[in-house]
């Protein structure tokens, strides 16, 4: 069978090309055979529903375990009328999935299992059950998000619970490990199990283990993708690059990685002279056709910030204003935006991956244009390139400079100082105009640094923008820069840098320093 890259649904070895999920696998298989039980949350297409059913048919192979999956998404909101409804829903979920296990329980041991009525019944079919067999029961149940906000579902966790918590006893033998998957840590939900009237909430899934195992592809794990598609359609793929820019766009976000591989598969290479080989420019170009596009991935995305007015306020601190916030898990907008994906740890708190943060960026971009507050740019693209097709970013910056000029004494002081960096943003993309894109890369230091990596068609420009904090801060910023530089092996770069002193200098100084070439000019 011809395989793909898969974006949607569960993931098939025969019918799709994968990433290397050993480790993935191997850190969840752990958790199940030391008797764990916990919740895969992750964000939206990280592979949740892919590693359930790998671990179901890793499970059905061993003559220990009898796996058991269910999904709760869909049902009738009728089961969810009360904890009785929904006992006799999951009653009759957990007799099917008996009855379809591989060497399961057979129909004769089923007949003797009694209905329930209630849900301590259900408690006690469960203990009924697994004296029946000498097999490790082990529960899967996928979108649980789908129940998490009906009571009944809650109020069956908290008899699982119970049962975890007293499972030496006889009378409480349950299931030897049990495995949520869904966007949400469901041990973090908190109900009234007692009187209504009661204040006290608990946890019904507090007894969940952490769940630690990095979901994220590494670099070498794409390349055991790369590699299963390279030799499939005989294409030409330099490995490590390839896969190492896949990362630094995607962090190795499942969907992303594989959403950018499928687009130059199916997309890019048909219309390529040379149909045999996958570029760098290839994969540039497989970026720019997702920034432009829209997607069930980044619905959820700017939708969860859309609806949460501190998620989003956080969020444009951190990216806009470039503040250095450090990252603190009791932090519950903190702990909000890594359960979106739109966060992660990387010493300070950081955005999740470069396609996210460029993806923010013209959405908070836009939003701010169509409220008014700030102005775009009416100065577009073939004005700004030189004669070789590249991108006259010094005329760009002057430009850029002469804007800033003439809207210092039309628009308020305090709103040019605080949104000055989206400013430029929203001068810049018309003229960028689809030709290219520009990457931000927040740098945590005392000078709020912001650095650009503007691609445009073949070139890459370096911008960084920067507040005047005086000549001192100013040599110690050109030494980061042209660092900066030479990490990205680029022989020039430009600086922009805002000048909020009373008497701004609007200058401009081509500046030599450590063997690098920079544009530097005041706004």
């Amino acid at each position: 069978m011809k395989k793909d890259f898969n974006i949607t649904g569960t993931c098939r070895p025969k019918e799709h090309y994968m990433m290397n999920d050993s480790r993935r696998f191997a850190g969840i298989m752990d958790f199940v055979e030391r008797g764990k039980y916990f919740v895969i949350n992750r964000p939206r297409q990280y592979g949740k529903t892919t590693m359930l059913f790998a671990l179901l048919r890793e499970l059905e192979k061993n003559e220990n375990y009898l796996p058991l999956i269910m999904n709760f998404q869909g049902i009738s909101q009728s089961h969810y009328e009360s904890s009785d409804a929904f006992a006799q829903f999951f009653f009759k979920e957990l007799k099917g999935e008996l009855q379809r296990a591989n060497d399961g329980f057979s129909e004769e041991q089923i007949q003797t299992i009694a209905a329930i009525e209630t849900l301590d019944d259900l408690s006690e079919r469960i203990t009924q059950i697994v004296k029946m067999t000498a097999k490790r029961l082990v529960l899967l149940i996928d979108e649980v998000d789908a129940s998490s906000n009906y009571e009944p579902f809650l109020y069956l966790l908290g008899m699982l619970r119970t049962k975890f918590l007293s499972r030496d006893l006889p009378k409480h033998h349950t299931f030897h490990s049990i495995v949520l998957a869904g966007v949400h840590d469901i041990k973090s939900l908190k109900f009234k199990l007692r009187n209504p009237d009661d204040a006290q909430y608990n946890s019904p899934w507090n007894i969940a283990t952490d769940f630690k195992v990095e979901m994220e592809f590494r670099p070498d794990e794409i390349i055991f993708m790369l590699k299963q598609y390279s030799e499939a359609e005989n294409v030409r793929i330099n490995y490590e690059e390839i896969a190492q820019k896949l990362y630094y766009y995607t962090s190795g976000y499942p969907f992303l990685v594989s959403k950018l591989c499928k687009t130059i598969a199916e997309d890019i290479l048909p219309q390529k002279e040379d149909k045999n080989e996958w570029t760098l420019a290839d994969l540039e170009k497989s970026v720019q056709l997702l920034l432009k596009e829209n997607n069930t991935n980044f619905d959820s995305l700017i939708k969860n910030l859309e609806n949460n007015t501190d998620l989003y306020n956080f969020t444009y601190r951190l990216l806009i204003n470039a503040e250095s916030i450090p990252f603190n898990p009791d932090s519950p907008l903190i702990r909000l935006g890594t359960m979106y994906g739109i966060f992660k740890e990387n010493g300070n708190l950081k955005i999740h991956n470069q396609i996210y943060q460029q993806r923010i960026y013209n959405y908070m971009t836009v939003r701010r244009i169509e409220e008014g507050s700030i102005g775009g740019s009416r100065y577009l693209g073939d004005q700004f390139t030189n004669d070789d097709g590249s991108l006259d970013l010094e005329s760009v910056l002057r430009k850029f400079q002469q804007f800033m000029k003439e809207q210092y004494s039309k628009r308020n002081n305090e709103l040019i100082e605080r949104e000055w960096r989206l400013i430029f943003l929203a001068f810049l993309k018309p003229i960028l105009n689809g030709q290219g894109h520009d990457f931000k890369e927040v740098e945590t230091s005392e000078e709020k640094r912001l650095d650009i990596v503007v691609t445009y068609l073949a070139w890459k420009y370096i911008i960084e923008l920067k507040i005047w904090r005086g000549e001192k801060s100013h040599q110690k910023g050109l030494n980061q820069l042209a660092d900066y530089l030479e990490k990205h092996n680029v022989e020039k770069g430009w600086l922009l840098i805002f000048d909020d002193r009373e008497k701004p200098t609007w200058r401009e100084e081509l500046i030599k320093h450590k063997e690098k070439e920079i544009f530097a000019v005041w706004v």
